[in-house]
């Protein structure tokens, strides 16, 4: 079991190193129906695992001049706090109550649905009249403040969203940003909000740290080796499948059928 969590990782950590999609709504998902694990520790774990592996995928296209780094810091704006007051709130309720666990599982779901709409979305691209266009400064940065605090909501409590959301999004406030700009900022804003919120559902109690090492001997490799290479790829197909297999598993985790 060991192992197949290894090779998961590898395959989520590439993915993310692709596409800056794939970690909380392809991981997370994975946990829960394939491996059994309990939702609310298959977040947490999920978002600690996150935070090394997108780190690392931050170092490298950092390194390659990849990150927008004043688009990540509007997104943390919005992001760091929304994800305090989320984990406040989480840790007033019962930890293992069947209702919240119920509640999380439904919201899972409901933002894979999100997450697969919105890689459809992004494998249409973006209308040239867009890319010429495009919204002002001041509405950009606004609306990437209001994005971020989204995602800070989004991932505390389901770890999905930070990618596919994020991407699609940003996409379409920044159409003149490289696809491959785009994933290394979005990666790079992922580092602080799943350690944040990762460390919340520490405190919480909702972390399986054997499962964590296990996911991350896979992952490490995986994300380097395909953020070195993932100005070489079209990922449009990828996002594509991605994006069925998401709506296939949506559906049955939106209705709670696993809890």
């Amino acid at each position: 079991m060991d192992l197949a969590y290894s090779l998961c990782g590898f395959l989520v950590g590439a993915l993310v190193g692709f596409t800056g999609i794939g970690g909380g709504s392809v991981m997370t998902p994975l946990l829960i129906l394939l491996f059994g694990v309990h939702p609310l520790a298959a977040v947490g774990t999920d978002l600690l695992y996150a935070a090394v592996t997108k780190a690392l995928g931050a170092k490298v296209h950092a390194s390659r001049g990849n990150v927008e780094w004043g688009v990540v810091g509007l997104l943390a704006l919005g992001s760091v706090p929304a994800s305090l007051v989320t984990i406040f709130f989480m840790t007033r309720l019962i930890r293992r109550g069947s209702e919240v666990t119920h509640a999380v599982t439904v919201a899972i779901g409901v933002a894979l649905l999100l997450a697969a709409a919105g890689l459809l979305v992004e494998s249409i691209g973006v209308p040239t009249e867009a890319q010429e266009t495009g919204p002002s400064t001041r509405n950009c940065s606004r609306l990437t403040v209001l994005l971020g605090l989204l995602l800070g909501v989004l991932v505390s409590l389901t770890s999905v969203g930070v990618g596919a959301v994020g991407i699609v999004v940003l996409r379409h406030l920044y159409p003149r940003l490289p696809a491959a700009r785009l994933v290394g900022s979005d990666i790079a804003h992922a580092v602080p909000l799943t350690l944040l919120a990762g460390s919340g559902h520490w405190l919480i109690g909702d972390i399986n740290w054997e499962l964590l090492g296990s996911l991350l001997i896979g992952s490490i490799p995986g994300i380097i080796l395909a953020s070195r290479s993932a100005h070489q790829v079209s990922d449009r197909t990828l996002r594509r499948v991605l994006a069925l297999v998401l709506f296939a598993v949506a559906g049955p985790m939106a209705a709670s059928d696993f809890v």
